[in-house]
């Protein structure tokens, strides 16, 4: 009788259990796959680099990072790759303490009227040295000045540096929002807001607002090197970038100078896996200590492992089909609304989330202070969906194309199930769905040419701010950053959003949510489909590994136990 070994099963009950539902059958045809990955990987296929394993920890990543600068872009790969491993923010969001909380600023004044920002910056903070530059001098203002100026300021000789876009802060209006920012002294700096913003502490807080070395910026100026500083990065965090193979690995070195204690582990790897099941066949074999994003018909079998800790935490996160409301048929709101009724998304969580997520009746989850539960929800219903499109002028129908990420997201695990179950789902009021995808970098990158008419995607929210999710994804300055894929601008709900973060009193701003979410409701830009619920695996040997529920991930305080019970219980 065959034993999977690390699945404490025989075959034998397996294969029994797998007449007894589908479920079983399901995770019999997931262990299979396991069996075989785990076989690849030891004994079958190319020989894998130890150096990559021992010592330190190796997280099994998905893909490869498009920067090392996560000011670039809001691709969740990078942000995992450079954000919390290479640098630091001026402040940081805390998702247990539910605040902001002391990163490079040790603390900060906010003038009475909320448009002046003062901080302090902390002292003897060490950037990183590479072969080609070692820092004369710490951390100070210069560095946050030049980190904010490269972004906001176009006339800054480091501006269009890697192509000029810097998607997060282009959404939330970081260009307007800033009027100056003035160095007092090397400690000391003065952010002046050109009104009142009650989001913009937490936009500093996010994954995006890293502070970059302007002694490094300035050398590679004076060598012409300039966009070496988003390839080679230098930073004040706890890991230095050591080498880069694309789609193989990242390896760091742990930052011993790090001011907030340096790592406990020798180095950190990136192991690049891009398929799920091979990154859990790593985590059963060794070769990986943590892994993202596992998927969720996946669950059954990790936890069956006693060797791996399943993490859990409720997603700050939206998944969405989103229409090119600019193309027609789609910039008829009654079309988007028609659409909405034929959407089953009960079906759809059902089949792709296994339970693992909620539905979504709103962009907001219902966790958020400001999630508007009077709204009417578009219930799947075929009749309606079929007298909206005929109000339209589209009784018979029409064809489109349906963008699908090739890759899994924290808020879709599968977007090309996804995709096929919409298909199936929108035949049957006469509309043929014709799903289109591209290698996860291409079609990151098409996305910007808004050359489609719907397509599957998501956000996750950096912080707990409501405005998180409306601005980055619907306003119109969105629409230049990239963030607002369903190419939508509306003047009056700008204006709605905009009068939210005029107060800082959260019962002040919840009528503007509220407001917002009726006019998103009514518009239908986009159909919310799911929340979904956070997982991250890792070995129980592991620890000092938070998950958070805004995304990012950090090694800073992860190390390894010392002793593990080979007979694969924990200890």
């Amino acid at each position: 009788m065959l034993m999977l070994q690390g699945l404490g099963v025989t075959l034998a009950n397996i294969t029994s259990g797998a007449h007894t539902s589908m479920k079983n059958w399901l995770i019999f045809v997931l262990k299979v796959c396991f069996i075989t990955s785990i076989l690849m990987l030891v004994g079958c296929g190319p020989s894998v680099d130890k150096n990559l394993h021992t010592p330190g920890i190796v997280y099994c990543s998905e893909g490869d990072p498009t920067s090392f600068n996560p000011q670039l872009t809001t691709n969740g790969t990078t942000t995992d790759a450079s954000s919390y491993q290479i640098y630091n923010r001026l402040v940081e969001y805390d998702p247990a303490l539910g605040s902001i909380v002391p990163a490079l600023a040790r603390h900060w004044f906010i003038n009475e009227d909320g448009t002046s920002y003062t901080f302090y910056l902390r002292k003897n903070v060490k950037f990183h040295s590479n072969k080609d530059f070692t820092p004369t001098r710490d951390f100070n203002a210069d560095d946050v000045l030049f980190s904010f100026n490269r972004v906001i300021d176009a006339a800054h000789p480091y501006h269009q540096v890697s192509g000029g876009s810097y998607p997060f802060f282009q959404s939330v209006g970081f260009t307007d929002i800033i009027n100056k920012i003035v160095k007092v002294n090397d400690y000391m700096i003065v952010i002046h807001l050109t009104e009142k913003d009650a989001s913009f502490m937490a936009n500093l807080a996010a994954n995006f607002a890293v502070i970059q070395s302007k002694e490094y910026a300035d050398q590679l100026a004076a060598q012409n090197k300039q966009a070496q500083i988003d390839s080679k990065p230098i930073g004040t965090g706890p890991f230095v970038l050591d080498s880069y193979f694309q789609n193989d690995h990242i390896r760091y070195k742990p930052n011993l100078n790090y001011w907030n204690g340096a790592p406990a582990i020798e180095q950190l790897v990136f192991d690049i896996t891009p398929k799920s099941t091979n990154r859990i066949a790593k985590l059963m074999t060794g070769d990986c200590d943590v892994s993202a994003l596992p998927q969720s018909s996946e669950i059954d079998i990790i936890r069956q492992n006693k060797k791996l800790e399943l993490q859990i935490q409720t997603g700050f996160n939206v998944s969405y089909l989103g229409f090119n409301t600019e193309r027609v048929p789609f910039n008829e709101p009654k079309v988007r609304q028609a659409l909405a009724h034929a959407i089953n998304k009960r079906a759809i969580v059902e089949a792709v989330y296994y339970g693992s997520a909620t539905i979504a009746d709103s962009v907001l989850p219902s966790l958020s202070w400001a999630y508007n539960d009077a709204l009417p929800p578009y219930e799947y219903n075929i009749d309606k969906a079929k007298a909206l499109l005929a109000e339209a002028g589209y009784a018979d129908g029409f064809e489109m194309t349906l963008w699908a990420a090739p890759v899994q997201r924290i808020y879709n695990p599968n977007a090309i199930k996804t995709a096929e179950l919409i298909q199936g789902q929108l035949k049957k009021i006469g509309v043929e769905v014709k799903i289109v995808t591209y290698g996860w970098n291409v079609f990151i990158e098409k996305l910007n040419d808004y050359s489609y008419d719907s397509l599957l995607l998501g956000w996750t929210a950096d912080n707990a701010d409501p405005d998180n999710f409306f601005r980055p994804l619907f306003s119109c300055a969105a629409l230049l950053s990239g963030g607002n894929r369903v190419n939508w601008c509306n003047d009056n709900f700008d204006e709605t959003i905009n009068q939210a973060i005029a107060f800082t009193d959260e019962k002040k701003r919840v009528p503007f949510y509220l407001a917002a979410q009726q006019s998103l409701n009514e518009q239908v830009p986009l159909i919310p489909i799911a929340h979904a619920l956070r997982f991250q695996v890792k070995s129980r040997n592991i620890s000092g590994m938070s998950l958070n529920p805004y995304g990012g991930i950090s090694f800073a305080k992860a190390k390894r136990k010392a002793a593990v019970n080979q007979a694969g219980g924990a200890q």
